[in-house]
Order: C-alpha cells, then sequence, then structure tokens
C-alpha cells in the first residue's frame, strides 16, 4: 500500500505523576512520527491532593478535545520502593484513565521495558538512550527539559510501533 494514503494515527503519550504528567502528542504515517505538541501537566506542592488530581483530570480532557487522538498510550506503572509516592502516582494515572473513558478514546498501556524496546531496541537502555533517539527519530533541536515530557513522546513512539498487536484496556 502506497505510504501516502496510509491514514495518520494521532497519539497522545502519557508519563503519569500528580506532581508532573509528562504528554506528548504526535502523529504517526507510515513509518513517520511528527511531534504535534509536548510539554507537562503540572501540579503545585502545597495544594490540597483532590484539587491536584482534578487539574490532571481537566487538564487530559482538554488535550484529548484539542487534538482528537485515536488512541492514549500510557506507561504502566513500576515502583520498589517508595510506596506512599507509587499511590500518589497511581492516583495521578487513574485520572488519565477516567478521561480517556469519559471521552472514549482508547488507552493502551506500557511497560517501561516495551518503551525502551519499541524506541532504542534495547528493554534495557539507560533513559539517556531514550531521549537520544526520541530526539533523533522526532528531528527534535534539543532534548525537552523534563524528562516526563521525553517519556511520554516515546510512550507515543512504543504505541505506534506496537498498536497492531496491543488491545485496548477494557
Amino acid at each position: 500500500m502506497n505510504e501516502d494514503v496510509r491514514k495518520t494515527m494521532r497519539i497522545i503519550g502519557i508519563d503519569p505523576g500528580y506532581a508532573i504528567t509528562g504528554f506528548g502528542v504526535i502523529d504517526y504515517q507510515g513509518n513517520h512520527f511528527k511531534l504535534i505538541q509536548a510539554g507537562a501537566i503540572e501540579t503545585k506542592a502545597g495544594v490540597a491532593f483532590p484539587k491536584r488530581l482534578e487539574k490532571i483530570y481537566d487538564d487530559m480532557i482538554e488535550l484529548i478535545e484539542e487534538y482528537h487522538p485515536d488512541a492514549i498510550a500510557v506507561e504502566e506503572l513500576f515502583f520498589n520502593t517508595n510506596t506512599t509516592t507509587a499511590i500518589g502516582v497511581a492516583q495521578g494515572r487513574g485520572m488519565v484513565l477516567v478521561a480517556a473513558s469519559k471521552t472514549n478514546t482508547p488507552i493502551y498501556e506500557y511497560t517501561p521495558l516495551q518503551v525502551k524496546q519499541a524506541v532504542v531496541g534495547y528493554g534495557r537502555a539507560e533513559k539517556k538512550q531514550v531521549q537520544m533517539m526520541v530526539k533523533k527519530i522526532l528531528n527534535l533541536e534539543t532534548i525537552p527539559k523534563l524528562d516526563d515530557t521525553t517519556d511520554a513522546m516515546a510512550i507515543a513512539m512504543c504505541h505506534a510501533h506496537s498498536c497492531r498487536f496491543a488491545e485496548p484496556i477494557k
């Protein structure tokens, strides 16, 4: 099939958190990526936790309504030390899932190992290797200041490479 007639898939990649939720909006057509927007939803320490979660939800709804993604790809959580942080991050991730559900946007999840494998070709790649590949593949002048933003772009790229085999969260 001619690459030019293939449908462009728009993906929002999410690196979940409650202080910083990174996002990357990419278009994928054929084997080509185009960065549309990237950034972070940031909540302030000292603000009541329910209000922080509300901001994540509201900002996710705005992102979805503005960019109309075909899919949202979110990183699965993996924690082996701080359970208090893990619970907060999981609640922030929950706001992303609810926003996707409310807007009927299919959501897919990927492990950090899957993301590294898809972007770098090696599941145990270092963070710097992932950052350099994201920069190269998306033709960025610089690596974003926030790791969460770069990670979100990598998650979106992972979905683009994996979507034929992935099942949405039900």
